[in-house]
């Protein structure tokens, strides 16, 4: 399986997958940041839609971040791991600790990326959540909720790179879900893009600005 070269062609590459799914839908393209953004720049410019930025943030377990009990979303949203939180054994102080420090960080990149503008409209549209890469899922789900509150019409996730079970899984908790690359095993997100450098803040603004 040939590996993507960087967001931008991933983004190219899920824009050709959404075409015959939107139907000349007038859809809303949520990036996720900080990777995702840049995608969704190359679809929204591919299909010539709307772009805005959904802010969400992984909740990850105390010394191994890696692993995530829950995600944080927009308007207060919260999603949780139960049988990741149980496994990992913490307090619901600790866990209040993670939900803090990761709710600042949340709400700075909203006033960072989207400033003083409102989010788009997005209640009775078609959103398109996009990410580069998904590894389990519970950025997406977070992304998801907020859609959901927000009166979404019909949500579909678009990622460069996932495994076929997240896949399946998010086909069920959104209208479709679609991966321009599902390899088995996919371990790391990172090893099937041949630039996967972190994105920065000012990519971000940039690409939402229509600069990236």
């Amino acid at each position: 399986m040939n590996r993507l070269r960087d967001r931008v062609e991933a983004g190219a590459a899920v824009a050709r997958l959404l075409e015959p799914l939107l139907e000349g839908d007038d859809a809303l393209v949520l990036g996720l940041p900080r990777g995702g953004v840049i995608v969704a720049r190359a679809v929204a410019d591919t299909l010539h839609l709307d772009l805005d930025v959904l802010v969400v943030r992984k909740l990850g377990v105390p010394g191994h971040e890696e692993f995530g009990f829950g995600a944080l979303g927009e308007d207060d949203v919260q999603v949780t791991d139960l049988a990741t939180l149980a496994m990992a054994g913490l307090s619901d102080a600790a866990v209040d600790v993670v939900v803090s420090r990761e709710r600042a960080e949340l709400d700075r990149r909203v006033v960072l990326y989207r400033g003083d503008m409102p989010p788009a409209r997005v209640a009775g549209r078609t959103v398109v959540i996009v990410d580069d890469g998904i590894a389990t899922g519970g950025t997406v789900r977070a992304a998801i909720a907020v859609c959901r509150a927000r009166g979404a019409g019909r949500i579909i996730v678009a990622a460069g790179v996932a495994s076929s079970e997240v896949i399946e899984s998010l086909a069920h908790e959104a209208d479709a879900a679609i991966a321009v690359l599902i390899p088995q095993p996919m371990d790391a997100v990172g090893q099937w893009y041949e630039d996967f450098r972190q994105s920065t803040d000012d990519e971000v603004v940039a690409a939402l600005a229509g600069a990236g």
